[in-house]
């Protein structure tokens, strides 16, 4: 939805969005649209697919950001923490956080090619469960804002906002509660002021 949306916003400026992913995981599990959005909308011809099957791919991709004639207003990648093998990045780095210092590097050179065509923003996507992620702390230092996506138990999903403060403290925020229904995104509701 998110590349939707900024596809969307710069229509009238000619922008795309660049979507990157695994085509294999794309084709086995596709992303749920919101309800009322138009498959056959011409929107969706002004977000650009790239597929990648690993981090080397990705690193590619933004090495030669800088070239472009014209930047996106948006990259998306899709389940970034995916593309990181555990096994392969720590043979590589020769290091048991091998992973980590991958993703780091690889995210260092995303921003370093965001910075470069601002207005440009970058958003990532990552699966885990349980908890929360263990690799959010590489997330916080790379990524700007972070959504939490959390299931209620009751069917239904909770997009919630992180709020990170200098001070460390908590601070209240909004969250969105939907569901899934026939294949579409259904927003049951904006829930205030919430803690955290």
């Amino acid at each position: 939805m998110f590349a939707f949306n900024c596809a969307l916003q710069s229509s009238s400026t000619g922008g795309v969005v660049v979507f990157i992913c695994n085509r294999r995981r794309l084709e086995s599990k596709p992303p749920y649209m919101s309800q009322g959005i138009d498959p056959s909308s011409d929107i969706f011809q002004r977000i650009e697919m790239k597929y990648v099957d690993d981090d080397e791919g990705i690193k590619k991709y933004f090495a030669a950001f800088h070239l472009h004639d014209m930047f996106p207003v948006a990259v998306v990648i899709d389940d970034f923490g995916d593309f990181f093998d555990e096994r392969n990045c720590q043979e590589k780095y020769v290091n048991p956080r091998g992973r980590e210092l991958a993703m780091v590097r690889t995210l260092a050179l995303c921003q370093n090619a965001v910075i470069h065509a601002k207005p440009c923003s970058l958003m990532l996507s990552d699966t885990h469960h349980g908890d929360s992620s263990r690799l959010l702390y590489v997330y916080k230092r790379w990524i700007q804002t972070i959504f939490t996506i959390k299931g209620d138990g009751s069917g239904s999903y909770l997009l919630e906002k992180n709020v990170n403060s200098a001070s460390g403290g908590s601070g209240k925020t909004r969250a969105a509660k939907f569901s899934v229904a026939l294949q579409y995104l259904v927003l049951e509701g904006i829930i205030n002021e919430r803690e955290q």
